[in-house]
């Protein structure tokens, strides 16, 4: 059993990371480059309005987009990786017969766990953006996280009357504790910049997850034998 749940995982996950790395690369990666380029020239831009003053961003040079683009690359891999080792331990845990669609619906659970619910109060930052103290993000970031990972699998897994308000209870709870935020927002990137990167962030990481677990369970499936 471990050596079919490391084959899995190591195909899936490395699957995965390729197909995240080639989607960034032409959609997050530029829009990261951009910001950068205003948070080193002095522009400020808030959310009330526009600082005319701030410099257009310029074209970034070839170097430092390969190099972005390696770097991402190698941590998507090895984040791929992780992720599957934790959807391919699901399946094993769970008992239950496991094929690429209902991976699929595993891998969207992890969207809803590490994505959609830390975004809905802490959304994907841009460099330079104004936020709040990174430990107490990262803290609440893991409890949104767990709040989520819990609910989830009280509702799918649960027996009961109690199932529905306590797995919505862990859902919200987080939510109602509220994510920390910073005393005025703002921050050198342009706030339609802000909007495309947390908007395709979003929905790179939905594709990526759902990718995932399709192939986890696929492959899952195939090393049985």
């Amino acid at each position: 059993m471990l050596r079919r749940i490391l084959s899995a995982a190591l195909a899936a996950g490395l699957l995965a990371g390729v197909l995240v790395s080639v989607l960034q690369a032409v959609t997050t990666t530029p829009l990261i480059l951009q910001a950068e380029v205003f948070e080193t020239g002095g522009g400020v831009h808030d959310h009330t309005g526009h600082d005319h003053s701030a410099p257009l961003p310029a074209e970034p040079e070839a170097e430092d987009v390969v190099t972005r683009t390696a770097l991402t690359a190698a941590a998507n891999l090895i984040t791929g990786v992780g992720f599957a080792l934790l959807v391919v331990g699901a399946f094993a845990l769970s008992g239950r017969p496991v094929e690429a669609r209902e991976g699929m619906l595993w891998g969207l659970g992890g969207f809803a766990t590490f994505t959609l619910a830390p975004a809905l109060g802490l959304p994907p930052e841009l460099p330079g953006t104004i936020a709040a103290d990174l430990a107490s993000r990262q803290a609440w970031w893991v409890f949104a996280a767990l709040g989520a990972a819990g609910g989830l699998a009280v509702l799918a897994f649960g027996k009961g009357w109690w199932r529905l308000p306590v797995g919505l209870a862990l859902l919200v709870l987080p939510h109602a504790v509220g994510a920390p935020h910073p005393d005025a927002f703002g921050g050198s990137p342009p706030p339609e910049l802000v909007a495309q990167f947390v908007a395709k962030s979003i929905v790179i990481s939905a594709i990526f997850w759902a990718a995932l677990g399709w192939m986890a369970g696929g492959f899952f499936k195939r090393f049985a034998s």
